[in-house]
């Protein structure tokens, strides 16, 4: 009797270990490929960033931090990191000051409200690539659509060779951000602001609350969640933004409209610097691994 107790006992044991185990095998293989995907290209760019390299990649003679030191000695580093911070900086607050209003309009039961959402979210199925193309003849110097507007408008006289100078180059590639990261910022408001359950604002709307009362304390508190994750979204995505910089302008003139990610190309492929180009990469992953870290950290102190 006691013999087949413990056998009764062994096997439960042995079941409930099988369903603490089961759900790391599931996820198990996706780790390792996940693993595998982001620490190969980091070993491979640590070797190139830590070692003499020819143009061709070839790696030649280890040289420590000493590539590190020249990318932070370079002046052109140090004004694409900066540039970087502002136009991350105003690409996401811009994108989020501008798609709130328009989430809630959206979120609003009005004739016409299926039509405006596709037209809100017309913009994402089109290549970034694309949208820049497009941007740039509108912004010819020559036979732009901006400058033909603006001069019939009676707002110019002359024409406006607008990327030739990053003083109005940089803010018309911040704005050109932004437009293109609204699609996707309001669908992650309307998809918070649809779990927002209408009785809350029913009752609310017995009590006597005006729509500015409703926002602040029923909306707002639980959009937060949803605002949270689509800046921390938008700010990877932007930072490592590539085609809208590149098409407009190549970073120029002069280097003047440079982003990290488009001064290491340039240092890859334009002039050879693998090592620098490999060392500037491993800053930007240390800066959105720091970022990521620190959000993570806001979300779990918030939860405890």
């Amino acid at each position: 009797m006691a013999a087949a107790a413990e056998r009764i006992a062994s096997r439960a044991t042995a079941g409930r270990r099988a369903r603490a185990v089961a759900p790391l095998a599931l996820v198990l293989p996706s780790f390792l490929l996940a693993a595998f995907v982001v620490l190969w290209p980091l070993w491979d760019l640590t070797q190139l960033a830590t070692h003499s390299v020819s143009r061709f990649g070839q790696l030649r003679g280890f040289v420590g931090l000493d590539t590190f030191l020249d990318v932070f000695a370079d002046a052109d580093f140090r004004a694409a990191l900066l540039r970087t911070g502002v136009w991350t900086v105003g690409v996401v607050g811009g994108t989020l000051l501008v798609s709130l209003p328009v989430a809630l309009v959206l979120n609003e039961d009005f004739y016409g409200r299926g039509l405006a959402r596709v037209i809100v979210m017309l913009p994402w199925a089109v290549s970034l690539t694309m949208t820049a193309v497009v941007w740039r003849w509108a912004l010819n110097g020559e036979s732009g659509l901006l400058n033909s507007a603006l001069q019939a408008a009676g707002l110019i006289d002359g024409n406006v060779v607008w990327l030739a100078s990053a003083a109005t180059a940089f803010p018309i590639q911040i704005v050109i951000g932004i437009l293109v990261s609204i699609p996707f910022t309001v669908t992650v408001f309307l998809g918070g602001l649809a779990s927002v359950p209408d009785d809350l604002y029913e009752a609310a709307a017995l009590e006597g609350a005006g729509a500015w009362q409703r926002f602040t304390t029923i909306t707002w508190p639980l959009l937060r969640p949803f605002v949270t994750i689509a800046t921390v979204l938008n700010v990877i995505y932007v930072f490592n933004s590539f085609p809208i910089i590149w098409v407009l302008t190549q970073g120029g003139p002069a280097n003047s409209t440079d982003i990290l990610v488009t001064h290491l190309y340039k240092l890859a492929f334009r002039v050879g610097r693998m090592g620098e180009a490999a060392a500037v990469s491993l800053v930007m992953f240390a800066i959105l691994l720091a970022f990521t870290a620190l959000y993570v950290r806001m979300v779990l102190r918030r939860e405890a």
